[in-house]
């Protein structure tokens, strides 16, 4: 199925069915008095978190949902059926938000999780409701009131421990390969990677986390080049970066600590929040080069970058040092989860 992270949609809630106007009428029965019944109550519209989606393509075919309209009161104070509220299935991690005015409605993260979005509309009142001493017929009822309408803007954001950085053909996708059971598409050509793709890296018998591969960024994505930054949203999300550089680049002209400089900038162009998460330095394609030549490259490249975090070397194409990386990783999460539950406590 075609990866499809944004759509809009209108959700309709089902109008509340009209009051009745009657009166009771039988054989020997004289003035009966009213027994008009209330109407249904309109269908709500829900959206539903499902864990078993990943993508908003549907929503690229049906675009308007409508829940059930209350039927209308009958005689005998006989009050119309509800209408069925409408449950709406989207993809885990997907933001919702009101087209005309902006407004968050909410972010739906955990499979499960309900939100109303449209109100269904209230069934009129009868005319037994206006009964009284001093009205003993009365002739007044109310119509059903209108279910609520909206327009809303649908945006996923994929849900992942860890996301994957790096200039197009950096290895992103091989690695995510070597270190998981996913099955992106892999050439030597740059752009193999045309929307994100997760994968669950195992570490441990109970221990594992997931990874996102999203394609790859280059110099002025923020202005539109190659693949833009559109895919940076679905990075918010993790709580650690890897940054892949290719050290043995096909191109030997290309200055890898300018091209690391060059992708910070457009992280921080795109979100503050993101340009400041945990970030590794992660050596790829070590096994094209000499040990000797790899030092001295390693030297140069940290040196240019002025780099004090994190760095790791690793043959995404071989495997060699990634099940190292991938403890690490598992660690770094573990310690971060304790820092943000020990925040909470406070």
């Amino acid at each position: 199925m075609k990866f499809v992270d944004e759509a809009t949609i209108r959700v309709l809630a089902g109008n509340g069915g009209h009051g009745c106007l009657s009166f009771r009428r039988e054989k020997y029965v004289e003035r009966g008095g009213p027994d008009g019944g209330d109407g249904g109550h309109g269908g709500s519209v829900y959206l539903v978190a499902d864990a078993s989606l990943n993508t908003l393509a549907d929503f690229r075919v049906a675009r308007r949902f409508r829940a059930e309209t209350g039927q209308g009161g009958a005689g005998r104070n006989k009050t119309g059926k509800s209408g069925n509220d409408l449950d709406v299935m989207i993809p885990c991690g997907t933001v919702v938000q009101e087209v005309d005015t902006g407004e968050l409605i909410c972010d739906l993260v955990e499979h499960g999780q309900r939100q109303k979005v449209a109100e269904g509309g209230r069934g009129g009142q009868g005319n037994t409701r206006f009964k009284s001493s001093i009205t003993r017929a009365p002739r007044k009822f109310t119509k059903g009131t209108p279910g609520e309408a909206r327009h809303l803007a649908l945006e996923l954001k994929v849900l992942a421990d860890v996301g994957l950085l790096g200039l197009p053909n950096a290895g992103k996708s091989t690695l995510i390969t070597a270190m998981s059971q996913a099955k992106p598409r892999i050439a030597d050509y740059p752009f193999t990677t045309l929307h994100p793709n997760l994968g669950v890296v195992r570490v441990g018998q109970l221990q594992s986390f997931v990874m996102a591969d999203v394609p790859g960024l280059i110099e002025g994505a923020s202005d539109g080049a190659g693949l833009g930054i559109r895919f940076l949203k679905h990075l918010q999300r993790t709580r650690l970066l890897l940054h892949l550089v290719d050290i043995a680049p096909l191109d030997e002209n290309v200055d890898a600590a300018e091209s690391v400089r060059a992708i910070a900038k457009e992280l921080g162009k795109f979100s503050t929040d993101l340009a400041e998460m945990p970030r590794w330095l992660v050596i790829n394609k070590t096994d094209l080069v000499a040990s000797d030549v790899l030092a001295e490259r390693r030297r140069k490249l940290l040196a240019d970058l002025d780099w004090q975090g994190t760095v790791f070397e690793v043959s995404a194409a071989t495997g060699e040092g990634t099940d190292e990386l991938g403890q690490a990783v598992m660690r770094e999460l573990e310690l971060i989860k304790e820092e943000a539950d020990a925040l909470l406590e406070t």
